[in-house]
């Protein structure tokens, strides 16, 4: 997929307009930028597009989601007693001119910042663009045509962002798997390519996890739930040599091996989808790893009284927070001889240092490998890789947790499948 699609390097931008998707939804905290990590991934693009001759450049991208994230916010506020202020909640959280301001810094130069995204004042502030000046639209998802279930209404508002444009970059690997106005209807409207973050996701994570991974493939699986890694597992067995499993998802398969696991994270229903993996894994040769110990505790809380027991001898009013020595040993070693490797979830709960450790083994692990493909399919996989403090380690890290598990998965993203074909 990553080769058939054309990229900026197949666009002539000298006097173009130039209609860019990025994907700018980082972690807000009163107002300001937590981690600018997808901001930083998309200066590539934004750079290349400018030093060759674009007239003008008109950002898009979304922050959170306004309307179910206030939503919450508001109902919390209400159960605590505490004013809720609607104005200042969408500054802190969901306008943009935080952000705007900050790639005004990282990029030298002014970036102005529009009222909305469709309006005539904006329409206006996007026609006087010139001499590769920048525009930053209001978040996309402060208009509901944008997320419509209506193709419609996302045509509607598609035709209008077009119109701000003479070609769409879209380089929001992070969104590609919606398929919204501003990441999917609107390359209908233009001529649509990928930009070079859009590019490089689907080179390491098309290329050379699913398609044509150098063997031994293994494949690391952790985080909470069964349930939300059922495609991912189910399309990887199929591809890899060794699976590792851990995180809470773990117990649901200690469990259906018939073993104890006292209070630990369990999913009753994925009971016989946890044996069903089993048998595929076995029935393909595939080595599915699973832990041998764990460290356990009494509460959910970051300094408790914990100790190291085996799998399966989890006692009643005790739970599973990380993988145990042994079983940190065991994967370390599966890891050795691999030359592709993909991760997607914590070993235990890495929020907690006290049961970090596991998940830090393992990021440690892949630093050390020499000559293999490290490929982390977003999400908290990142955060851990970050902790551990070798994320320039690894290959690649995914700036998309959803939309790097769907394409890993199989599945087709409709970002991605509206760009130009070469």
């Amino acid at each position: 997929m990553a080769l058939k699609k054309k990229t900026v390097k197949d666009i002539d931008f000298k006097g173009k307009r130039v209609l860019m998707r990025v994907d700018f939804n980082v972690p807000m905290d009163k107002g300001v930028i937590q981690d600018d990590t997808r901001i930083q991934a998309a200066l590539p693009t934004i750079k290349y597009v400018l030093e060759n001759g674009a007239k003008s450049l008109v950002l898009m991208s979304h922050l959170g989601d306004p309307k179910k994230d206030m939503a919450k916010a508001k109902e919390k506020a209400e159960k605590a007693g505490k004013p809720f202020d609607e104005a200042q909640y969408l500054a802190y959280k969901h306008k943009m001119a935080p952000l705007a301001e900050h790639l005004s810094k990282l990029l030298g130069k002014n970036v102005a910042l529009a009222p909305d995204c469709v309006s005539d004042e904006t329409k206006a502030m996007a026609a006087k663009l010139d001499g590769g000046a920048i525009l930053m639209l209001e978040n996309t998802r402060f208009h509901k045509e944008e997320t419509s279930k209506e193709a419609a209404d996302r045509e509607k508002m598609a035709k209008a962002l077009a119109a701000l444009g003479d070609v769409y970059v879209n380089d929001a690997f992070g969104t590609a798997h919606r398929a919204h106005a501003s990441t999917e209807t609107v390359a209908h409207f233009l001529p649509a390519v990928a930009g070079f973050l859009m590019e490089k996701e689907l080179v390491f994570l098309q290329d050379k996890v699913v398609d044509a991974p150098v063997k031994p493939f293994v494949a690391i699986i952790g985080g909470a739930k069964v349930s939300s890694k059922i495609a991912v597992l189910e399309s990887l067995l199929s591809k890899v040599d060794s699976m590792i499993i851990g995180g809470g998802m773990a117990y649901t398969f200690q469990k259906a091996l018939g073993q104890s696991i006292g209070e630990s994270l369990v999913e009753d229903d994925m009971i016989d989808t946890a044996k069903s993996i089993m048998d595929k894994a076995k029935s393909k040769g595939v080595k599915l790893l699973l832990p041998v110990d764990n460290v356990v505790t009494k509460e959910f809380a970051a300094e408790t009284e914990s100790k190291v027991v085996a799998a399966g001898a989890v006692e009643a009013g005790w739970m599973g927070m990380d993988i145990g020595p042994k079983t940190t040993d065991i994967f370390k070693d599966a890891l050795k001889s691999a030359k592709t490797v993909f991760w997607n979830g914590p070993m235990g709960v890495f929020e907690f240092p006290k049961f970090a450790v596991g998940t830090q083994a393992i990021a440690a692990t892949l630093a050390e490998l020499k000559g293999a493909t490290t490929v982390i399919g977003g999400g908290d996989s990142v955060s851990a890789v970050k902790k551990a403090g070798v994320a320039d380690k690894m290959s690649h890290i995914s700036t998309g947790g959803g939309a790097s598990l769907e394409l890993v998965e199989g599945k087709e993203l409709p970002g991605v499948v509206a760009l130009n074909d070469k």
